[in-house]
């Protein structure tokens, strides 16, 4: 693509992004977000910033709303969205390591509890529409965070490491203490959205979402209740995963349409991940 034709998408790009920012509340679809890939074990860290994966759920807000990524709005408290700048910002609502269920619950509310809301961090990683590379909205990202002079309201730390031996150790000693893993972004890329290379996650054993399709029957002692999900990726593969799954929730299991979660150790052949276990329900779908 020569500079010109460069330079015409990217203002298709940003002229989406202030479009559905101008969009009535009530009409707007799932925002248009950056997904991350899948890392290279053996990734050379030269030329990304390198942050914790935080296991907290995405929000976007636009300046007047705070939305998950289906577009749905968040029901947060009034005074918490008080503090929130202009201009629109996209990060994750954080509790702290290992408390994403406890997060889940709370900002699925219809009505918000005051008193645990006043825990809650608004993690920022990204500036959508801005312009300039990814380290240059990192940093804006911190200036606006200082200023709000706010603790719920953080700039998620970014960092440089010089080699992959680095890389291995940061991994390590995010896991040791409980965190999932690490996010790496491409230092110069422009702030673009869809699944694409310049943003990966790298962890221990890998994860997915996938669109639940169907309902397998429970033989033996799951007699009368869940078996399996029957799971559809965004690549078309489709497949049953019964691991990881509670009693509870096979009493009452993910409605089909619903967006779940699972673990996974590398693919088959055809695709099908291996030794896929059920981790949660997305709450933002």
């Amino acid at each position: 693509m020569d500079i010109r034709g460069f330079t015409l998408s990217r203002r298709r790009l940003i002229g989406a992004c202030a479009a559905w920012l101008a969009a009535p509340l009530t009409a707007r679809a799932a925002p248009l977000v950056l997904l991350a890939q899948e890392a290279d074990t053996e990734i050379d860290p030269s030329g990304w910033l390198v942050s914790e994966k935080l296991d907290g759920v995405r929000a976007l807000w636009d300046g007047r709303a705070l939305r998950f990524r289906s577009g749905r709005e968040v029901a947060a408290p009034a005074w918490f969205l008080e503090r929130l700048p202009s201009r629109a910002l996209d990060g994750e609502l954080w509790l702290g390591r290992g408390r994403f269920d406890e997060l889940s619950g709370l900002v699925r509310r219809a009505a918000p509890d005051d008193t645990l809301w006043r825990d809650i961090r608004y993690m920022l990683f990204e500036l959508p529409g801005a312009p300039g590379g990814f380290a240059e909205r990192s940093a804006a990202l911190v200036r606006l965070a200082v200023a709000a002079r706010w603790a719920q309201l953080q700039a998620v730390p970014q960092e440089t490491l010089p080699d992959r031996a680095a890389l291995r150790d940061r991994l390590d000693a995010v896991v040791r203490a409980g965190g999932e893993g690490l996010m790496l972004h491409r230092a110069n890329a422009p702030w673009q959205t869809g699944r694409s290379r310049v943003l990966l996650k790298l962890k221990p054993v890998q994860d997915a979402d996938a669109v639940v399709i169907g309902h397998v029957p429970g033989r033996g002692r799951h007699e009368g209740r869940l078996g399996a999900l029957v799971l559809r990726r965004d690549d078309g593969v489709v497949f049953q995963l019964g691991s990881g799954l509670t009693d509870a929730q096979r009493d009452a299991p993910p409605r089909v349409g619903s967006v779940v979660t699972y673990s996974y150790r590398g693919v088959t052949p055809q695709g099908v991940p291996r030794f896929a276990s059920f981790l949660r329900v997305r709450p933002d779908a």
